[in-house]
């Protein structure tokens, strides 16, 4: 199994977390979104991954893409520990949890977004920083009414254990962390990224323990 991650990518930690809460070993294959122009963008990775995002995982001769898709996979060859409840309906909440943070918030304060307001559209630093903050304040805002309202919610989003929803979580609140974003007034997101954080696994993923972490 080999893993082509870049340290501070949430999609990419989402995926490490998921492969260490199911004990899986893997190569790391660091694909640096900066350096050289992008390392992404070399015809080598695009050949895994056209669309020149991270993370990519091989497996059993399998190229897998985008990050949720790679954890469903690995739910359904590597069942334990699941990371999905057992209902229906469990899993649909979960599954929106992780969605409303896969798709609402990260997509529009990821790396390739920020240097499109940069160049060409020419929008200094603070103007970034002050769209980042907007987008992401107000998705964990949407996130926190979510979970605190939910007699579903424990110590992890679903429950007290982890589950798709805390794999995203986490890696969003660490970003959010980064750059400076306020997390007052989300008393139960903070709660739960902390827990989870703290917990084996997310040590592990954590950006800083990563072999190209600068």
């Amino acid at each position: 199994m080999r893993l082509y991650s870049y340290f501070r990518s949430s999609a990419a930690y989402r995926v490490r977390i998921a492969l260490g809460l199911k004990g899986l070993s893997y190569d790391y294959l660091a694909v640096h979104l900066l350096k050289d122009g992008g390392q992404q963008l070399q015809p080598d990775f695009r050949r895994l991954s056209p669309d020149a995002l991270v993370p990519v995982l091989e497996d059993d001769g399998h190229v897998l893409t985008q990050s949720l898709a790679i954890i469903e996979y690995l739910e359904e060859t590597r069942p334990e520990p699941a990371l999905l409840p057992a209902t229906p309906a469990e899993r649909a909440r979960v599954r929106a949890l992780a969605l409303n943070i896969a798709c609402d918030i990260h997509p529009l304060n990821n790396l390739r977004v920020l240097k499109y307001l940069k160049n060409p559209l020419g929008i200094d630093q603070q103007g970034r920083d002050e769209w980042y903050r907007h987008w992401v304040e107000g998705g964990l805002v949407a996130l926190e009414r979510m979970l605190a309202g939910s007699p579903a919610t424990g110590l992890c989003c679903h429950g007290d254990q982890p589950t798709l929803a805390d794999l995203c979580l986490v890696p969003q609140v660490y970003n959010a962390r980064r750059l400076k974003a306020n997390l007052d007034g989300m008393p139960t997101v903070v709660r739960i990224a902390d827990h989870c954080a703290a917990l084996p696994a997310f040590q592990a993923a954590h950006p800083d323990a990563q072999p190209d972490a600068e």
